[in-house]
């Protein structure tokens, strides 16, 4: 038995010393997770407090500050090999500073394909090309299996004081789009504030609360269906429409089946 140990502990110290970095920190949650499950846990020396995902493995990994306020100080301590961030969930300027120290690695997604590329790409950069395709070819498949609905018009709400939605160069957006689910707001940027009353102008189908990162409660739907009576409100996991990386793959199981019960 002790020999069984020792010999794999020796094929584990062997891919270890393969691969192309040896401490990495990510300061993006999606790509927390999609580290982990791609296999370099091991690796993964450092993270936001907003990375939750895998939780039964998490626990373990040194937190350095969250997504807009990272320690820097605490990340440089750690001595880095290989920094991911993402040009939307982190500041530039934390981002221009980490980079005169160690190799930082700034993903771009705003599509469902875009994630699937970032997949392909950290996959190649980090040594698991094998386990990123294997994950793509996952989530290929069940995009295949994207029922076909009719359309509903939508809006996705983020925040509240002020009421913040998405528009069409989101992640969010083209989750949405795919799931033939039309944004009231997509003829906008970003994240548009609006209003209840113009809300209500826009008439939509389907209002959706997102759990994150404003955290909608039941109390909320009443406040909503004063001003949009007729359209169905509903509270949904925030993790689903806009954390990409291998968490796609558990999010598109349930919009399949989630779609097809509206």
């Amino acid at each position: 038995m002790a020999e069984v140990i020792v010999a794999r502990l020796k094929i584990s110290l062997i891919i270890m010393s393969e691969l192309p970095y040896q401490k990495i920190i990510s300061l993006v949650p999606s790509l927390t997770e999609l580290l982990i499950d791609l296999g370099l846990k091991d690796q993964v020396i450092g993270r936001t407090r907003f990375c939750i995902h895998p939780e039964d493995e998490i626990n373990d990994i040194e937190i350095i500050g969250g997504t807009k306020n990272p320690r820097l100080e605490k990340i440089l301590e750690l001595k880095p090999d290989f920094i991911i961030a993402n040009k939307e969930e982190n500041r530039k300027e934390d981002i221009e500073v980490l980079k005169t120290y160690t190799e930082v690695y700034v993903t771009d997604i705003e599509t469902v394909d875009d994630a699937l590329v970032e997949i392909s790409s950290l996959g190649k950069m980090l040594g698991v090309e094998d386990a990123a395709k294997q994950i793509v070819s996952k989530v290929t498949s069940l995009l295949s299996e994207v029922p076909d609905e009719d359309e509903l018009s939508v809006s996705y709400f983020i925040w509240k004081d002020p009421w913040m939605t998405v528009g069409n160069d989101t992640y969010i957006h083209d989750v949405l789009k795919r799931y033939n689910l039309r944004n009231v707001y997509g003829d906008e940027p970003r994240y548009p504030k609006t209003d209840l009353d113009e809300l209500a102008s826009k008439n939509p189908d389907l209002i959706l609360l997102s759990s994150e990162p404003f955290p909608f409660k039941e109390k909320h739907i009443e406040e909503i269906r004063e001003a949009c009576a007729v359209a169905k409100i509903k509270l949904v996991n925030g993790e689903w429409f806009s954390w990409y990386g291998s968490r796609m793959i558990k999010a598109l199981k349930w919009l399949n089946n989630w779609r097809s019960n509206i």
